[in-house]
């Protein structure tokens, strides 16, 4: 009767150590597909189309949107020191309050680049109106709904751009009740088809 028991005792461990390898190597087989599969994934996106992500630049792919920082609070005067004009510092601007970190596009932003107007304030009225002169301000007083969603675009444009980053907001000070709403701009830039 002792035999009878070893035997069905050799015969369960026998089973359970084929189920435990069955299970280790179905896993690990698994792994080593899904590793493939992820490698010629990536691999075939860069042979195609030059880029890891077939192509994809978006907010995703900038890797500062992963880096967790805390977010930085400015004044008007403090902002204006990142306009560009030094290149020891970063440049800057922002759009309704929100602060972007615009170094990427120097060229654009940068001193003499066709941008620098933005840069190291936030002249949020500037973007729908198209008057680089008079309305580099945040004052949006008096603008319509459709400027008002033009600048909610802009936002959207700085948020999910694979090249800046959102980096604080800038506190203004407030807007006197009695100061006049800035006049429209008759040397605005008009929009592109």
């Amino acid at each position: 009767m002792a035999k009878i028991t070893e035997i069905k005792e050799k015969k369960a461990t026998t089973a359970t150590a084929t189920k435990t390898r069955t299970t280790t190597s179905l896993l690990s087989s698994g792994l080593i597909a899904i590793t493939w599969g992820l490698l010629f994934f990536f691999l075939g996106s860069y042979l195609i189309t030059e880029s890891w992500t077939w192509g994809y630049r978006g907010k995703w792919t900038n890797i500062n949107n992963y880096i967790p920082r805390k977010q930085l609070i400015f004044t008007d005067a403090e902002l204006l020191q990142y306009d560009g004009s030094d290149p020891t510092k970063p440049i800057y601007l922002a759009i309704d309050g929100d602060v972007y970190d615009v170094s990427q596009g120097a060229g654009w932003y940068g001193k003499g680049g066709s941008y620098h107007h933005f840069a190291g304030k936030d002249a949020a009225r500037a973007y729908v109106t198209g008057c680089f002169e008079d309305h580099l301000t945040h004052d949006v007083r008096g603008l319509s709904e459709n400027e008002l969603k033009g600048i909610d675009h802009w936002k959207k444009f700085y948020d999910k751009s694979h090249k800046y980053h959102k980096v604080g907001r800038v506190l203004h000070d407030p807007i006197p009740e009695d100061a006049p709403i800035p006049k429209p701009c008759k040397a605005a830039v008009g929009q592109k088809p």
